[in-house]
C-alpha cells in the first residue's frame, strides 16, 4: 500500500496471493520495501520479490524465489515457520535479496528487468537483513546467516570470508552494526550472544579478527544503536528485558536499566526515539552514563515490532492493527 504522508489517503494498492504459514508471532509481511529512484521492491513472507513503479504501483517484474529457483519456503530448523524476513536491499543497478538453498543463499537481480545477476553461497540464511560497508577501500555485502556472519563481493557474489556466529533455529534477526574503526557486531538472542570482530583487508584478502562475545547482550528483534564507543540496544528473550549499553571494544557491560519491554531505536542527533513491544514511546538520551527520559506515552495497543520512521519531526510508527504519524514537535 502507497499512502499519502500528510493526509494518510491510500494512493494505490498492489494485491497477490500468499500461503499462510505459523503466524503465532503475526502474519507478516516481515520484511521493509526498499525504494531506489522510481522503483519499489518488496519480498513478501512466501520470499515473493516483485519491483512496482512507486507512483502508481504498476507492477514491473516479479519472482516467486521458490516457484522459479527452488529456494527453501521457509528457514530451515527454526520451531516457528514464519516465513522470510529478510529485506532486498540496492547496490548500483542490483537489488540484492537473501534466497536460500544450495549455490544461491543470496540472490542478485537486475533492478531493470529482474534478470538474474549472480547466485552465490552455501550458508544458512537468517531473517536478518544484508549490510553494504566499506573494509579499507573495498564494498563489501554483510550477510548474516543462520550460523554465521559472511562478507561477500556485491558485484559478482563471490564469497570472501566467513566467520562462526550461531543460535538457535538460525534466529538472528538484528541487522549488523559496522563503524569507521572497521568493527563489525552481530547480536542475536535465543541461546547466542552478541560478538564483535576487526575486519581488514589489503590487495583482496579480507582478515578477521574475534574481539570479543558476551551472551549478556541478547536482542531478539530490534535494532542495535552505535554513538562514539559505545552500544545501546534492548537486551532479552522471552522473559525481562533491561535496556543495556557495551563497550564496542571491549565487550563490557557499561549499564543496564529495568523499567522499558523490548524495543527498538531511532536516533536523531543527541535524541533517542525507542519504541517497545507493548506500544510506549519514550524520548531520551542514550550515554555511557545511562538513558536519561525526556517523555513517555503509550501510543498503540498491540506487538509493536517494527522499526519507527523519523521524517523532520513527524514520527511514522505501526503495530499490528494501525499505522500513525506523530508529531515530535520540539
Amino acid at each position: 500500500m502507497a499512502l499519502d504522508a500528510l493526509s494518510r489517503e491510500t494512493l494505490w494498492e498492489h494485491d497477490y496471493p500468499s500461503e499462510p504459514l505459523n503466524f503465532r508471532f503475526g502474519a507478516g509481511p516481515h520484511a521493509t520495501p526498499l525504494v531506489v529512484g522510481q522503483r519499489l521492491f518488496t519480498l513478501g513472507t512466501n520470499k515473493q520479490l516483485h519491483a512496482l513503479e512507486k507512483a502508481t504501483g504498476e507492477l514491473l517484474w516479479a519472482h516467486d524465489l521458490v516457484a522459479d529457483f527452488d529456494a527453501p519456503p521457509t528457514l530451515i530448523r527454526p520451531a516457528v515457520k514464519a516465513g522470510n524476513g529478510a529485506s532486498p536491499i540496492a547496490y548500483q543497478d542490483l537489488v540484492i535479496v537473501p534466497a536460500g538453498g544450495p549455490g544461491q543463499s543470496v540472490m542478485a537481480f537486475a533492478q531493470s528487468d529482474g534478470s538474474v545477476v549472480w547466485r552465490s553461497g552455501r550458508f544458512l540464511i537468517s531473517p536478518s537483513t544484508p549490510v553494504l560497508v566499506d573494509v579499507d577501500g573495498q564494498t563489501q555485502l554483510i550477510v548474516f546467516g543462520g550460523q554465521t556472519i559472511n562478507g561477500l563481493d556485491p558485484d559478482t557474489g563471490e564469497v570472501l570470508w566467513t566467520h562462526g556466529h550461531e543460535t538457535q533455529g538460525d534466529m538472528n534477526n538484528s541487522t549488523p552494526i559496522w563503524g569507521e574503526d572497521n568493527i563489525l557486531v552481530m547480536a542475536s538472542a535465543y541461546d547466542g550472544g552478541t560478538r564483535a570482530v576487526r575486519l581488514t583487508q589489503r590487495d583482496g584478502e579480507t582478515s578477521v579478527e574475534e574481539l570479543w562475545f558476551t551472551n549478556r547482550l541478547k536482542v531478539m528483534f530490534g535494532n542495535v544503536v552505535r554513538r562514539g564507543n559505545y552500544l545501546y540496544a534492548s537486551s532479552g528473550g522471552f522473559g525481562p528485558a533491561f535496556l543495556t549499553a557495551v563497550d564496542v571494544h571491549t565487550g563490557e557491560i557499561v549499564w543496564q536499566e529495568r523499567g522499558y519491554g523490548r524495543a527498538s531505536f531511532v536516533q536523531a542527533g543527541d535524541s533517542t526515539v525507542m519504541l517497545t513491544e507493548d506500544g510506549e514511546l519514550v524520548l531520551g538520551r542514550l550515554s555511557p552514563d545511562g538513558f536519561s527520559t525526556r517523555g513517555r506515552a503509550d501510543v498503540v495497543e498491540t506487538s509493536a515490532w517494527t522499526v519507527q520512521t523519523l521524517v523532520g519531526t513527524t514520527l511514522y510508527l505501526r503495530d499490528r492493527a494501525e499505522i500513525l504519524a506523530l508529531d515530535l514537535g520540539e
